[in-house]
């Protein structure tokens, strides 16, 4: 194998998957560092370049076997660097775009809800709940199951889930009712 070229097809451990283990050392030392130079410099991020090219990495190599040349692993693996930051960027546009449209409301709803005091003694209140009732107060409210997921997971009826949400909901009204007085 020449210098620079990458994975040479003289390494069937590699080229052709067999075995890849042996060679994903070699493969790594070999091309971590300029991967993580040039995600260095597409982000100016020290983390997140490091970030950017383990993912890269990760994602060259699981598909190496489909590579059509897998002795040009360095070109392929520049070329996910960048597909993965260019996907970054557009995915980060569109969270400020979405904050600009929905930020003020979000905020507005965050801030009449309760204190993180109040939120300790739900936990603590819902802890102290039958186990039942527990699973199906958290899997409807906190997983924001549907009835019949919940009766899927739970292994009972819809009737059963409504009837365990409505008592676990009473009795944990009943137990911060309780702590508060």
């Amino acid at each position: 194998m020449t210098e620079g070229t990458g994975v040479g097809l003289e390494e069937p451990s590699i080229a052709t998957g067999e075995a890849i283990e042996g060679g994903i050392d070699e493969l790594y030392a070999r091309h971590i560092g300029a991967g993580v130079r040039l995600a260095f410099l597409l982000t100016n991020d020290r983390v997140h370049a490091e970030d950017l090219a383990q993912e890269a990495f990760v994602r060259c190599v699981g598909r190496f076997r489909h590579l059509r040349r897998p002795d040009a692993f360095s070109s392929y693996f520049r070329r996910t660097i960048v597909n993965l930051h260019t996907s970054g960027l557009r995915r980060r546009r569109l969270e400020r775009a979405w904050l600009a449209r929905e930020g003020a409301a979000s905020a507005r709803r965050v801030a009449s809800q309760p204190d993180v005091g109040a939120r300790e003694d739900l936990w603590r209140a819902l802890g102290r709940l039958p186990s039942r009732q527990r699973a199906a107060l958290v899997l409807r409210y906190y997983e924001d199951l549907s009835e019949r997921d919940t009766a899927e997971v739970l292994g009972c009826s819809v009737a059963a889930v409504k009837s365990l949400v409505s008592r676990g909901g009473e009795a944990l009204r009943e137990l911060i009712r309780e702590e508060e007085a």
